[in-house]
């Protein structure tokens, strides 16, 4: 069995979906889509839970990974057949799953990315737990540009979820610049424990700037080819089968961005200046019904200045400024 697998922890809005792809095209290696299924210890644990953010027919990254393992492509027909093969095989834990996808690409090394496994450090600890020889990659995005990643995304999200209903949470919300700290601060918690060797960090903004230069020591951090075909075929995302929309009714699995453009772009990638942020815009770090929860709670919500100066420490530790 293979047991070898390139977890790559980064919140939503990463640079997942480029980066991933581009490190799964090496010969060595296969990128899979968005999986996640290290939010829960069993498939039917997985399928309820995308059941409630809209995804009925279960994760679309699994879906037409299946399709594309079991039947060489990915149309209607395949995703249905990949619907019913995981339905039917709801009672499988999600270790089993994952040892089963990747058994069909072996002797490749799968390549994993779900954002969702860095919401709780449960996920994370799940993802070690299963694969303890694991490696994984911290991928990291500079905070302002990820806020606005990520702002968008939510928003465009929203507006396409018309049948969702209120709750007595809606309006609970938290500032994404909140959300960029506390799941890299997960990750940062969660890397600290591992042996010397088995975590490596990257800013997205660098990797995609320079891959010949970043592409090499991701590949023998691993011990894989860095030769020059090796390095080619990363330079193709497009060449991904996941690169693309998928068919209906399964068209995500990957950044809607990335698969409406998904060849590399070589061009030098701009920081902004987070403290020039910071001083320029009045944040709102927790929505007034979220303070209100936190009171009745008896819990107290840290000033804007102590949680400014949270997020500025971790943006330094990770290379932002």
């Amino acid at each position: 069995m293979n047991e070898k697998l390139l977890v790559i922890l980064s919140p939503p809005r990463g640079f997942t979906s480029v980066v991933s792809t581009v490190i799964g095209q090496h010969p060595e290696l296969y990128g899979f889509p968005e999986l996640h299924l290290f939010v829960g210890d069993s498939l039917e644990e997985v399928l309820d839970r995308e059941y409630k953010h809209g995804n009925h027919g279960g994760p679309p990254g699994v879906l037409r990974t299946l399709a594309q393992l079991h039947d060489g492509c990915q149309t209607t027909a395949t995703i249905l057949r990949a619907t019913a093969w995981l339905m039917n095989h709801r009672h499988w834990s999600t270790k089993r799953a994952m040892d089963y996808l990747m058994d069909l690409v072996k002797p490749k090394i799968g390549v994993e990315k779900s954002p969702v496994t860095c919401l709780k450090p449960l996920f994370i600890e799940r993802a070690y737990s299963q694969y303890p020889d694991a490696y994984f990659l911290h991928l990291t995005r500079h905070p302002v540009s990820a806020r606005k990643s990520m702002d968008e995304f939510f928003s465009n999200r929203r507006s396409r979820l018309t049948n969702a209903q209120p709750t007595e949470l809606s309006g609970v919300s938290l500032d994404r610049l909140m959300l960029w700290y506390r799941l890299h601060n997960n990750i940062v918690d969660f890397t600290r424990t591992l042996p010397v060797g088995q975590s490596m960090r990257v800013k997205g903004e660098d990797l995609l700037s320079e891959p010949e230069r970043y592409l090499p020591q991701i590949a023998a951090w691993m011990g894989l080819r860095t030769d020059r075909e090796a390095l080619e075929a990363m330079m193709h995302p497009e060449h991904s089968p996941y690169a693309h929309r998928g068919p209906h009714p399964c068209r995500g699995g990957n950044d809607p961005k990335f698969m409406d453009s998904p060849a590399l772009r070589h061009t030098k990638m701009r920081e902004p200046s987070l403290q020039q942020f910071l001083e320029g815009n009045e944040i709102t770090w927790l929505s007034e019904p979220a303070q209100h929860l936190l009171h009745e709670g008896g819990l107290r919500m840290a000033d804007g200045n102590e949680i400014a100066n949270e997020v500025v420490g971790l943006a330094e530790c990770l290379g932002y400024h």
